[in-house]
């Protein structure tokens, strides 16, 4: 009498990992894209030529001096934009440039400089950081799409600032912000974020004003409009 063949065991049942309940949701992102510069037009080309050619001649000092107008809290000739420093106290802080409080970012750097230090040298006076990078003539980049620069803070060489792609994180922060047109302040944040300290932001109005395209500054102006900017930024490549 023949053995009956027996049959083989079923195959184990893949691992199936069942989503985490409480992972926190993803936040709404409701910030608008930024307006999209047209190409300027033949009059719009010849005064920009027209001023270029100004700006070459010598400049005369005349015998008697005017004051620079500023007109609440804004220099004359700038484009007011949106700013905002934020980052660990004890982590790089990063710089967000909006066109207002509502729109995605159109730049930003993150410093090779802590935020809490930022934040107390603004706090006792003027700061001024200089950003530069190298000219490269076969290269046609606009300045703001340089990659990375030379950081000097008050003169003195402070490592560098990177251009960056904007992250989920950076979303958070601005979406979290984006009612907030001037002010500064601690946000929330995980506890696992505790040993670099709190989540700071400061939020102010900007005023950029464009010396060439080799050369654009950026300075932060007080709410008060009576005393100068806080911090300036210059952007140069030499």
């Amino acid at each position: 009498m023949s053995t009956p063949k027996r049959r083989p065991p079923p195959p184990p049942a893949p691992n199936v990992v069942a989503p985490a309940e409480n992972s926190p949701p993803k936040p709404q992102v409701t910030l608008q894209e930024p307006s999209r510069k047209k190409n300027p037009s033949k009059s719009t080309k010849l005064f920009q030529r027209v001023r270029s050619v100004f700006r070459s001649f010598p400049v005369i000092n005349p015998p008697c001096k005017m004051p620079v107008p500023i007109h609440d809290g804004h220099i004359h000739g700038g484009k007011q934009l949106t700013g905002t420093l934020f980052g660990h106290r004890k982590s790089r802080v990063n710089i967000a440039i909006q066109e207002n409080p509502r729109c995605l970012p159109v730049l930003v750097l993150e410093l090779s400089i802590q935020t809490g230090k930022l934040l107390q040298d603004m706090g006792l006076g003027l700061v001024r950081i200089a950003l530069e990078c190298e000219k490269h003539p076969t290269e046609k980049i606009k300045l703001m799409d340089e990659p990375i620069w030379t950081m000097y803070c008050n003169g003195r060489k402070a490592g560098y600032a990177v251009k960056r792609q904007v992250t989920d994180d950076d979303l958070k922060v601005i979406q979290m912000l984006h009612a907030v047109s001037m002010g500064a302040g601690v946000l929330p944040g995980d506890a696992a974020d505790l040993p670099e300290g709190e989540l700071t932001y400061l939020r102010a109005y900007f005023e950029r004003v464009t010396g060439s395209k080799d050369s654009e500054t950026y300075y932060m102006m007080n709410p008060d409009g009576n005393s100068g900017p806080e911090l300036s930024i210059f952007f140069v490549r030499v």
